[in-house]
């Protein structure tokens, strides 16, 4: 009973699953537009910061990106 109301079972279960499936569906709507990926390499390049404790490790990180992409393309092309 709720409310001194009976209740039958039949619409308890129906509102409890519409509830978790309707929540469910509006929590996987999707973020707002400023959160959008960017589009691009050189964009996500320029969103990420290089976080590091001095000069040479800074460049260290960068040395190594740049390694990387050159690899990554040479293995594409192939």
């Amino acid at each position: 009973t709720i409310f001194g109301r009976a209740i039958k079972n039949e619409y308890l279960s129906i509102g409890v699953l519409s509830t978790a499936f309707g929540t469910a569906w509006l929590a996987t709507r999707g973020g707002s537009e400023a959160e959008k990926k960017p589009a691009t390499v050189q964009q996500a390049k320029e969103r990420v910061k290089i976080n590091a404790g001095s000069s040479e490790e800074e460049q260290f990180i960068q040395k190594f990106i740049a390694e990387a992409e050159k690899e990554g393309a040479s293995t594409a092309a192939a």
